[in-house]
């Protein structure tokens, strides 16, 4: 068997030239989580948090992540990331116990400083501050979460009810800095691109603090796999979302690493980088024994809108000709 993380991911971004509108992808994304969690095909539906961006990309991932919790059962959920210095910590922590509960301890989260000025800007937060308030506010939730009193910047606070601890990872970064903050506030870490030296300086800085539990987690693994019985079709169709989702991610970024981030001048090159994956089921199980241990099968199947049935189609293979082959 391979041992690879199979994840469904949903940003549900969805331009106004998409095949798919925001009416009908959220409906869709509930409902193939739910045949997902009936057929065993996922081990996680990860959902991703950005604000203010014109092709509608998810800005309330709990909200999503409790529509999800109930219609399903069994299938873990979490937010990768969630941009703590955008929230009020405490309102978050109430937000996040509510869900832990109502879906029986199934939400986990990543902790994100952000990146993206334009989202500081409009929540009327300071930019260069993220890195303090990512560490502040994990404290705030942390504290809360015991659903004891406690002291924060003049006031008391209580959260109530009182959740199983919620799973947190520090990610925040994709340099040393991060992953050291990451050991001093004794969590494991899950960075933005998969260096080694990332994991080395956390060990190093675990050692020093004598933190024995702590863990890093490095991405590993195309960030979209679409799976078909004819990629040349299927690629025709897929590639005008690819390219924009590829294209204005790398926009964004100003001077940071992701394992995710393309370097392709263009559609053609997007295709042979690796990073987008259009395969047949054969392909995907050599994929699949190709990242393991340790890597990623990442489901995308409503990227930037594309057609709900070409995801549908790979979510269907997907469970037929590689689940059974990759997991016994």
């Amino acid at each position: 068997m391979a041992e690879v993380t199979i994840a469904l991911r949903y940003d549900l971004r969805s331009p106004e030239w998409a095949a798919t509108p925001h009416a009908e992808m959220y409906k869709v994304c509930i409902e193939q989580c739910a045949w997902a969690d009936e057929h065993g095909v996922a081990d996680i539906v990860s959902l991703s948090e950005h604000h203010g961006i014109d092709d509608g990309y998810l800005p309330a991932p709990l909200a999503m992540a409790a529509a999800i919790a109930g219609a399903t059962e069994r299938l873990p959920i979490t937010i990768a990331a969630a941009l703590l210095p955008l929230h009020d910590p405490v309102r978050l922590a109430e937000e996040i116990a509510v869900i832990a509960l109502a879906s029986g301890g199934r939400l986990s989260f990543v902790a994100g400083a952000g990146y993206k000025r334009s989202e500081f800007e409009m929540a009327g937060v300071t930019y260069k501050d993220r890195g303090a308030m990512l560490e502040e506010y994990v404290d705030v939730m942390r504290k809360a979460w015991t659903g004891e009193p406690f002291e924060w910047r003049g006031r008391t606070v209580v959260v109530r009810p009182v959740p199983p601890m919620p799973p947190l990872i520090m990610g925040g970064g994709s340099g040393p800095k991060a992953a050291r903050r990451a050991a001093r506030m004794h969590l494991p870490f899950f960075p933005g691109v998969g260096d080694p030296a990332l994991k080395d300086a956390y060990e190093d800085e675990c050692a020093k603090i004598g933190f024995t539990n702590g863990f890093c987690l490095l991405p590993k693994g195309p960030g979209f796999i679409l799976v078909t019985e004819d990629p040349e079709a299927a690629w025709k169709e897929v590639a005008r979302y690819a390219w924009y989702d590829a294209d204005t991610y790398r926009s964004w970024q100003e001077g940071t690493r992701a394992e995710v981030l393309t370097s392709a001048p263009d559609v053609d090159a997007l295709r042979t980088e690796g990073i987008y994956r259009v395969v047949t089921p054969d392909e995907c199980v050599a994929l699949a024994e190709e990242l393991s241990p340790g890597g990623a099968i990442v489901l995308h199947p409503l990227l930037c809108g594309m057609p709900a049935e070409l995801g549908w189609e790979s979510l269907r293979l997907f469970k037929d000709k590689v689940l059974p082959r990759i997991r016994g």
